[in-house]
């Protein structure tokens, strides 16, 4: 989606480009329809021609992850696939709180997709006393102020924020005080961090802004 901030920290994955962290999770989909096809190789000018892309670049893309292809005959497509798997984590479990369960929050809690990309909602926060105490595909909803208590106990880093404007920077805050090192942030509002946290904006609005405007003009 468009209209994303990344505060990267220094080293590790953090010096690999923005972009091409981006786009290997649609290598990787695009990898595993290829093996359900029954395809053992496929050539970065093929993959280059599905996302219309230049082969130098896919060729680049990739080399991050440390696979590498052989002339005549390409990249192994078992290679890829377990390759970008070990590069993203995705074969790990980073444990997450969701604050704001309405309607994009149950979404995401309800997405089992997430679990195959390494990420578990471990458990979320609200301040609606509809919501609070009640459980959504086994995920606990506890009132905002347990968070602190709750947060000593588990292991999660990360903090997807699904709040209202207003109460972004709060929620925030209050992730960053308790020992959270990465916001997903799906409200409207940017948040500020310390420079050691990783903070990922994703905006809907943004997205659908420019959506309308290239489909009208």
């Amino acid at each position: 989606m468009a209209n994303h901030g990344i505060n990267q920290q220094a080293g590790g994955q953090g010096q690999v480009p923005t972009p091409t962290l981006r786009r290997l999770p649609g290598y990787l989909n695009y990898f595993k329809s290829l093996k359900t096809s029954g395809v053992i190789n496929v050539s970065s000018s093929r993959i280059a021609n599905v996302f219309k892309m230049d082969s130098t670049l896919v060729t680049k893309d990739l080399s991050y992850t440390g696979v590498r292809g052989r002339t005549k005959v390409g990249y192994k497509v078992d290679e890829l696939i377990e390759s970008i798997i070990q590069f993203l984590d995705f074969n790990t479990c980073e444990e997450a709180y969701l604050f704001g369960v309405g309607n994009l929050g149950r979404a995401l809690i309800n997405y089992e997709a997430l679990d195959q990309y390494g990420l578990k909602i471990l458990a979320g926060f609200d301040v609606d006393p509809k919501i609070i105490h009640t459980s959504i595909k086994g995920v606990n909803i506890y009132p905002i102020d347990e968070f602190r208590d709750f947060s000593q106990k588990h292991k999660g880093r990360i903090a997807i924020i699904t709040t209202p404007e207003g109460s972004a920077q709060e929620i925030a805050d209050l992730a960053v005080a308790w020992g959270i090192r990465a916001i997903w942030n799906f409200s409207p509002q940017s948040v500020k961090v310390p420079e050691s946290v990783i903070v990922e904006n994703t905006s809907v609005y943004a997205d659908l802004a420019v959506l309308l405007h290239r489909l009208h003009h």
